[in-house]
């Protein structure tokens, strides 16, 4: 039993944590936005929630997608599904669980919270078959994971306003930039198996096109900053993070496998260095 539950969790990736933070950093960012400090208990204790279980779900179902895929990249072969330690029926019952019970938690926020929740969760389902079709599956992930932006002012505040949509441009170039850095840890295999990729299709240009998305992200970030009159604790944690991005170009110099996945890595610091700065700016208010 007990081994079997480690299996599960694995499946479920509860054993790498990064892909948690990477989609709860723009939550929180948009959530501390939206509620200029003071979020609402019941909004954030969801939206936390909601977080871990989708991102859950859609490790489920990516290994369900990718499990004849996964059989052929040495990172992955061992992955419970491919390995035949759990079968694809048993993955797609807890698919459909996660989702029920993140949809169960969405019920309680308010009508257009609800409704934007089934987008979030036709592109969760999805996004893993985008690399089959299209060289933009990271694109794709970057609108998946920036989803929950909307969201989350629809459930504080009942709205979608502007700032909101520019929140989300960011996260889909934030995304694309950090999942093309981890897509060339296996741009050799995929080029291989026939899997398509931003790291395929940037080739050569890969550094280059990764520091424009990230420049790009930085922005909209300004001008999300401009438009709501951030002070000096936001532009503060921009300015840490943009340090950080120049540290994930000097990983990715060579394209280094293990540099470039460390590269990725790093993008957790880039996220929560953002959110301090946030924070910091509505509990700490300069005159």
């Amino acid at each position: 039993m007990i081994e079997r539950l480690q299996q599960y969790l694995t499946l479920m990736r509860f054993d790498k944590p990064i892909g948690i933070f990477l989609l709860l950093w723009p939550t929180l960012w948009a959530l501390w936005i939206a509620a200029e400090g003071v979020p609402d208990t019941p909004v954030l204790v969801v939206f936390v929630a909601g977080v871990v279980l989708m991102r859950a779900a859609g490790c489920v179902i990516n290994d369900y997608a990718d499990r004849d895929i996964d059989s052929q990249v040495r990172r992955t072969r061992e992955r419970p599904i491919t390995s035949g330690k759990i079968s694809p029926k048993a993955a797609l019952i807890l698919f459909a669980a996660l989702c029920l019970i993140a949809f169960a938690l969405v019920l309680t926020m308010n009508w257009l919270t609800i409704m934007l929740s089934f987008v979030a969760a036709f592109l969760a389902a999805t996004y893993p078959f985008m690399k089959r079709y299209t060289y933009l599956p990271q694109v794709y992930l970057g609108a998946a994971f920036g989803w929950a932006v909307p969201m989350v002012f629809a459930a504080q505040t009942g709205a979608v306003p502007n700032v909101a949509w520019l929140l989300f441009i960011a996260t889909v170039l934030w995304a694309t930039a950090y999942d093309t850095m981890y897509a060339m840890v296996d741009r050799v295999d995929d080029l291989r198996i026939g899997v398509k990729s931003t790291a395929i299709l940037f080739g050569e240009a890969d550094r280059a096109i990764i520091g424009l998305l990230q420049a790009l992200f930085f922005v909209v970030l300004l001008i999300v900053g401009e438009q709501l009159e951030m002070g000096l604790f936001y532009y503060g944690g921009l300015g840490v993070a943009g340090l950080s991005a120049l540290y994930q170009q000097y990983l990715i110099r060579d394209r280094n496998i293990l540099r470039c996945f460390r590269a990725f890595l790093n993008n957790n610091t880039f996220g929560a260095v953002i959110f301090i700065g946030m924070v910091l700016h509505y509990a700490l208010p300069l005159e």
